[in-house]
């Protein structure tokens, strides 16, 4: 069995006999953890042993753990700063900054593979333009190349643990003052400026081997009449043809109010994975993601299942390994830094 289209999501700490009849269905690929499915580190290592253990290949698992106010799995794994902070470390010391990102991308993502996660959703590669409440400190800084600078950091560490990285809102949701969660935001600038700003660290982090990307639920109207993520011209002539990317695209949740635009969730399913999306996620509404599943069960895009196979994650260490590694400790020491001085002048 391939992996399917469909990433979605389960309630609890335990599965339910639904959501394991769910999760066998052929177009379900794989599932996104949340605050809810999570007590400990033992408990929810057992949670995903259990789904990887449906069927072959695993179906993926994945988790927003950015660090800041996104992070999902807290008891028993370290506080991460947001992006913004080191950004601001930048300003201080570039080099200094730079090796603290990747240490930190490394713990990210070395307690995550711990207990079984494959990837998380990050970096944000969106610009810090100081005027959208949703991205706000979750972006390194408001200069691109900054910013790719320190994604490239964070996206050496997070592969020296084993993992893939997802870069994300492309291409790029820092302008835009609504959040799509709850509203439909619409950006009016053109294709040039966007171009010449927020496209930068997404171009450079394709450079670099970025595997996956993620595109906003933003409506680009001086571009293009769709929102990014249901947008043939942004994940097809941009995207694939002009930046090359050659990764996985993962819609954003269709069960986000931007997304109502395309329709019911069957409709939002295949608007985008006709776009140009590899993957789509449906969270925090098993009746939608049960009509997705329905809709997609003949679904197939042999080209879409190659690339999602490069996104499991490799070389996990144990805990009790994890624990007793000089670079986990002195990972952790460079968190105190945070904690003594949690805003680093970031006006948080």
């Amino acid at each position: 069995m391939s992996h399917g289209p469909l990433m979605l999501d389960v309630e609890g700490c335990e599965l339910t006999d639904l959501e394991r009849e769910m999760l066998r269905h052929p177009a379900a690929g794989g599932v996104i953890l949340f605050s809810r499915n999570f007590q400990s580190p033992q408990q929810v290592k057992a949670l995903i042993s259990e789904i990887h253990g449906l069927r072959e290949p695993p179906l993926l698992i994945a988790v927003d753990q950015e660090g800041g106010r996104v992070q999902r799995f807290k008891e028993g794994f370290s506080r991460l700063p947001p992006a913004a902070w080191f950004g601001e470390l930048h300003k201080q010391n570039g080099k200094k900054a730079k090796m603290v990102t990747q240490k930190l991308g490394w713990l990210m993502a070395a307690e995550l593979r711990s207990v079984g996660v494959d990837f998380s959703f990050a970096p944000v590669l969106d610009l810090g333009f100081g005027q959208s409440s949703v991205i706000g400190d979750r972006a390194f800084d408001r200069k691109p190349l900054i910013v790719a600078e320190l994604a490239h950091a964070w996206m050496m560490g997070v592969h020296e643990a084993g993992m893939a990285a997802v870069g994300k809102h492309f291409p790029g949701h820092g302008w835009v003052t609504a959040d799509s969660h709850c509203e439909l935001p619409i950006d009016n600038r053109r294709f040039g400026d966007i171009l010449m700003e927020d496209l930068v660290p997404f171009q450079r982090m394709i450079d670099y081997g970025l595997e996956a990307i993620m595109p906003a639920h933003v409506i680009y109207d001086q571009v293009d009449s769709e929102l990014a993520g249901f947008s043939k011209f942004w994940l097809q002539k941009v995207l694939r043809s002009q930046l090359n990317f050659t990764g996985v695209i993962f819609s954003d949740d269709l069960t986000m109010a931007a997304a109502q635009e395309a329709g019911d969730y069957a409709q939002r399913a295949r608007i985008a994975l006709e776009a140009g999306c590899d993957m789509v996620l449906v969270c925090n509404n098993p009746i939608g993601a049960a009509e997705v599943l329905d809709a997609l069960i003949e679904y197939s895009n042999p080209a879409a299942q190659m690339r999602l196979i490069r996104m499991h994650g490799r070389k996990a260490l144990t805990r009790e390994a994890l624990h007793s590694d000089r670079r986990w400790k002195e990972a952790v020491e460079l968190i105190t830094e945070y904690e003594v001085s949690p805003s680093l002048d970031l006006g948080l």
